[in-house]
């Protein structure tokens, strides 16, 4: 238990002070919060990011670039708080010790009527809508991609691959350019498949080749690569590389895949994504440093209005 107290330190880092707010939505009889950071031109594309489990919406904030990209990039970024600092995604099975929502928990009705909110105060562009998510998080922004294809223009999930579960329930409206971003040495969900090392690790995750599969399958792509594209390493003491890997699609139904060689179960970051960094290396494998997830994948977003 003591490890897994390490693990939930790690992962949930301290809340940083910004210029983004907090509020709450109503979600049948049941408070919901988020935390907010809008630009002066209204209305703006929208980025909703969530954070993985043991995590908090001020977690994504303070330990990723989304805040700086949002307000260099002018557009307008929330992070929601998941109850139990889980997500109800389409995955009913867990690891040991790490709890989810409460039962009945509709985070799909939450995440929907947050954005409704949003376009409907005149902060967001209905056209340019992003969901995006990091493991527990990336697992529910594909089920948001899977159950409300009609809200967002593009989907991405970082270090998170399909189970038989999520799979067989996905059906989009229509088919969403689709950014995945996994590590090969991720203890907590392999890249390929199965169940990690960790002990908290669940089992039955496809690998992300059967994932990167799967979205190309929806959205009517090729199953060969585009192409494969070795990133340029930025910082070599971090022991780990990155290689893009694209797809041949119909216009606008893009699927890519970040493979982050030898990195953790972790999101890619010029500064890191832990208070104490050499601990959640130890727990969770490195962090890769040669790009910036919140950049490739605003990269990748702002391409699908």
């Amino acid at each position: 238990m003591r490890r897994w107290m390490h693990i939930a330190a790690l992962v949930g880092a301290l809340a940083a002070t910004s210029a983004a707010s907090a509020d709450t939505i109503d979600i049948d009889g049941v408070k919901r919060s988020y935390t907010a950071q809008l630009p002066v031109k209204k209305p703006a594309p929208l980025v909703v990011v969530l954070h993985g489990k043991t995590q908090r919406g001020a977690d994504m904030v303070a330990r990723t670039a989304w805040p700086q990209v949002a307000k260099r990039e002018g557009f307008a970024v929330v992070f929601p708080d998941g109850l139990n600092h889980a997500w109800a995604d389409a995955r009913t099975k867990a690891g040991p010790a790490l709890r989810g929502p409460p039962p009945g928990t509709d985070d799909i009705a939450f995440i929907a009527k947050l954005v409704e909110k949003l376009v409907a105060n005149g902060t967001a562009d209905p056209r340019r809508v992003y969901i995006t998510g990091i493991s527990n998080g990336g697992a529910m922004a594909m089920t948001l991609v899977c159950a409300r294809a009609d809200l967002f223009a593009a989907g991405a999930s970082v270090i998170m691959n399909l189970t038989d579960e999520a799979a067989v329930t996905c059906h989009p409206s229509r088919p969403l350019p689709m950014l995945l971003m996994n590590g090969t040495a991720d203890p907590l969900v392999p890249y390929e498949g199965g169940r990690g090392s960790s002990y908290y690790a669940a089992d039955g995750f496809w690998s992300t080749e059967e994932t990167l599969a799967f979205w190309r399958k929806l959205n009517g792509c090729e199953t060969e690569d585009a192409s494969v594209t070795d990133m340029t390493e930025r910082a070599p003491a971090d022991q780990s590389t990155v290689t893009r890997i694209s797809s041949r699609c119909p216009k606008g139904h893009d699927v890519v895949l970040y493979r982050i060689n030898h990195g953790g179960h972790r999101m890619p970051g010029f500064a890191p994504d832990a208070r104490f960094p050499k601990i959640a290396t130890s727990l969770l494998g490195p962090q890769n440093n040669d790009i910036d997830g919140a950049e490739a994948i605003w990269t990748f977003f702002g391409q699908f209005p």
